[in-house]
């Protein structure tokens, strides 16, 4: 996301599992306002439901979401058997 980290529980992923799941098909559509708002909701939830680690803190990622002005390409990258978000 590149504005940190954010630390969330594990009760939350099946919500954020769904909106990953609306962000992979937008992508594979191809259709760039859905892709657009799929991708932002996703961040907003991630942002909503989690804690927010401090600036120096250096815990390890176990993943790492796009930036929210990235394009279809970039996110279609970073996609992996289980999108963004593994289940």
């Amino acid at each position: 996301m590149s504005e940190g980290q954010f630390d969330v529980a594990p009760a939350d992923l099946a919500a954020l599992n769904a909106l990953d799941d609306a962000l992979e098909a937008a992508i594979e559509s191809g259709d760039e306002a859905t892709f657009r708002k799929a991708l932002h909701a996703l961040l907003d939830d991630v942002r909503k439901v989690g804690k927010e680690l401090p600036p120096d803190s250096l815990e390890p990622s176990e993943l790492i979401l796009p930036p929210a002005d990235a394009d279809i390409d970039e996110v279609r990258q970073m996609l992996g058997d289980s999108g963004l978000i593994p289940d």
